[in-house]
């Protein structure tokens, strides 16, 4: 179901969030906050926020002895467009999980277009790159206003394809690999021939910190795991003003990007303490309250260079988020992508990278929606002879069998 390269565990990474709060750093960014946030935006994140906060939470537990790097944004943001298909029962539990319940449709597509073009000119030091595509089978027929709705406000890519051409999956994903700038070069294996549509979201960051470490710095070290057992690192090491807080679990840093408009902040657990508790504990009220706790303090941090790819299958994850429905052949309903039915989410698949080193931070995620369609008739049958095998040379009409035989090599 899941599968993940990595070289060096990490105890937590805080996610990268939206919003940042008044910091009185010592040479303080510049620009932080070049203008108010619309009403639309502070709706979205109030609401995006805690489906990211949730999603991890969910995901840390299922995965706990692994390192987890995933994009609440790209995930929200794939589902948003597969918002614009969804009706009825499908649409509101997608909404609920989501966190737009009572939102107009309009309002969150408007959102959407809204915080992606904050989000892409916050901080021209500071590459932020989304792209959204649209990919169906060139057979099959989607409604005018799904395509325009996610034209307009997610500026998505709509790619008609011949889904059965076996060029069709490399196609696809050397998209992907060029929107992510080759840090993920795939996010398809094969096309299913009961697939009619995949909805792509691609994220790509890269930021230097405003505050690099020196690499002169940077030393041979040891990282601990939870069993106690340790690994060889290289730990990187830089004394500085920088916004901080501790309580009695914990201590947390923000590292800021650029001009300050983008930031990381990093959660230890005290001695004593777990890092799946910590986990556990990070809901939007507790974000809420530690954030307002962050105040200007002299430190030395030593942080380990590291470097994680992770992938994971979302579906059981935003099932039991509330939105099952979607992914139920029986009960989904996508009439507003087709208005014949017969369709729903057999896949959310997310694929992430980051890498951290004494000059900031390269990442990048792609989730992808896979709409599926019950009414496809029975799946297409291969058989690809390309290992050991028996076979029989008979007579049909008397069913003598003439010869057998097993092959375990053959000569070109």
């Amino acid at each position: 179901m899941k599968s993940r390269t990595w070289l060096l565990p990490v105890c937590f990474l805080g996610l990268m969030m939206l919003e940042s709060c008044s910091r009185d750093f010592s040479t303080a960014p510049t620009d932080k906050q070049a203008r108010e946030f619309t009403p639309l935006e502070k709706r979205l994140i109030e609401s995006g926020n805690p489906f990211g906060f949730e999603l991890f939470r969910e995901i840390v537990r299922s995965e706990e002895d692994i390192n987890v790097f995933i994009s609440p944004f790209s995930a929200s943001m794939a589902l948003g467009m597969t918002l614009n298909g969804a009706a009825g029962t499908t649409e509101t539990d997608m909404r609920g999980t989501l966190g737009f319940t009572g939102w107009d449709q309009d309002d969150v597509n408007a959102s959407f277009r809204s915080i992606m073009e904050l989000l892409l000119s916050a901080d021209p030091a500071t590459v932020m790159e989304i792209a959204n595509s649209i990919w169906y089978r060139d057979d099959f027929s989607v409604l005018a206003e799904f395509i325009s709705a996610n034209q307009e406000y997610f500026d998505a890519e709509i790619r008609p394809s011949d889904f059965d051409s076996p060029d069709a999956p490399g196609i696809v994903n050397a998209w992907v690999s060029e929107k992510t700038h080759g840090r993920i070069p795939d996010i398809i294996d094969r096309i299913n021939p009961a697939t009619v549509m995949m909805l792509i979201n691609a994220l790509y960051f890269k930021g230097t910190w405003h505050y690099e470490f020196n690499t002169a710095n940077t030393r041979d070290d040891f990282f601990r795991f939870p069993d106690g057992e340790s690994a060889a690192c290289k730990m990187m090491q830089q004394k500085a003003t920088l916004s901080y807080m501790e309580n009695d679990a914990f201590q947390a840093v923000e590292l800021p990007y650029g001009n300050g408009r983008f930031a990381m902040t990093i959660f230890l657990p005290k001695p004593g303490h777990s890092h799946l508790d910590l986990a556990a504990s990070l809901t939007i009220g507790n974000w809420q309250s530690w954030k307002a706790q962050f105040s200007s303090q002299e430190l030395t941090l030593q942080l380990p260079k590291f470097k994680v790819e992770y992938e994971i299958r979302l579906n059981d994850v935003l099932s039991g988020l509330g939105m099952a429905v979607a992914f139920d052949p029986a009960g989904a309903d996508f009439t507003s992508i087709n208005p014949e039915g017969g369709l729903y989410i057999s896949l959310v698949k997310q694929k992430t990278f980051v890498e951290v080193d004494e000059k900031g931070t390269e990442a990048a995620a792609v989730t992808v929606v896979v709409i599926d369609r019950t009414s496809a008739g029975p799946p297409e049958i291969l058989m690809r002879v390309d290992r050991p095998f028996i076979f029989l040379i008979r007579e049909t009409t008397s069913d003598a069998m003439l010869f057998m035989g097993k092959i375990v090599s053959v000569a070109g």
